[in-house]
Order: C-alpha cells, then structure tokens, then sequence
C-alpha cells in the first residue's frame, strides 16, 4: 500500500470509529432502595375508588453511588383495591402502588412495593359498648323497679348496646395529602 493511501486510512478509521452514537451513562438504583415521599393526594377506604390516581414527591434526593433522584420528584401511582369498614365485619383495607417517577425530566417505569393498610378490629370496642349499654341499663331498671327491673334493664339497655354497634361502621383507614411515608423499590431502578 503506498504512504499516501495508509493516511487516508487512518483518518477514515476514527471517522467510522467516532460516528458511533454517544449513550448517556446509566445509574442503578437495587432493589429495597428507600424513597422517602410526602403525599400529594389524600387516599382513604372512606372515599377512594379503585384505578383513581394518587401522586407523592420526594421530599428529599435520594443517593445511591453514582445514580441520583434529586428532591421533589414525582411519583405517579393508583388505588388497587378499596374495601370500606362494615357494620357488622369486615375490616376496612387500602392497597395502592406507584408506577412511575419522573425526575431529572425524564420519567421511568418504578418498579416498587404496594402500600397496603388495614384497619384494627373493633370487637373488644363493640363489646364495651354492648356491656356499657347493658350496665347502664341495670342501674336504671334497679333503681326504678329493683331486682327484677335490673335484669330488664340490662336487657333493654344491652338491646340498645347492640343496635348502636349495628350502625356503626369500623375504623376506615387513609393516607392523608402531606403524610410522610417510605416506598421501597422491589426491583432495580436504572436512571440516566
């Protein structure tokens, strides 16, 4: 090969070399990171419904090495299911999930955790009711017809005890807008 032809080479072979595309580098967030969210919607089993929208931001950056979610990044997310409190059972339930988290501008897919809540059981609240009712109702029953308006009483007032705990629906449970809480990714999150 002549010299002059060995020049021509070599600058054609950093020319192919350079045209190659330049890729920003990408960063991993492991699974179990912590994402640190304050809420920016109120969800509860009162008044939420299934698929509606729930959205939360970082309330601080979150680093891990190299890769970095800078504070105030939006988490996007949706009620999964909902369940009100009964009146007589059942216990009122909450699950949601987020899908997405935009940050920088760009948004990704956000492989994280459910947030799940359920209420406390009411039962040893109802039976005080009931027994509150009932010993009321005693004490009145005694004091207007002894003994035997005792007994009447405590079931009239046991009656009423009863009837109250009927109506009443248990304890629902919500998140409100501005509550703190942690989402924990499931999954990597790769971020550029």
């Amino acid at each position: 090969m002549a010299p002059r032809s060995r020049g021509v080479l070599l600058l054609v072979l950093p020319l192919a070399l350079g045209a190659a595309p330049v890729q920003a580098a990408s960063h991993t967030l492991p699974a179990g990171t912590v994402l640190p969210v304050t809420f920016e919607t109120t969800v509860s089993s009162a008044t939420s419904r299934a698929e509606e929208k729930v959205l939360a931001r970082l309330r601080e950056p979150v680093h891990v090495g190299a890769a970095t979610l800078p504070e105030g990044s939006e988490l996007r997310g949706h009620v999964i299911s909902v369940h009100r409190s009964g009146k007589v059972k059942g216990r009122a339930s909450l699950t949601l999930a987020f899908t997405q988290i935009t940050a920088n501008g760009k948004t990704y897919t956000l492989p994280a955790r459910r947030i799940s809540l359920l209420a406390p059981e009411t039962h040893g609240k109802d039976a005080k009711i009931i027994g509150g009712s009932a010993g009321a109702g005693a004490v009145v029953g005694a004091v207007v017809d002894g003994k035997s308006g005792a007994a009447k009483g405590a079931l009239v007032g046991g009656g009423a005890g009863t009837g109250v705990v009927l109506a009443t629906r248990g304890k629902e449970v919500s998140i409100p807008a501005g509550s703190r809480w942690r989402v924990r990714l499931a999954g990597p999150l790769v971020v550029d």
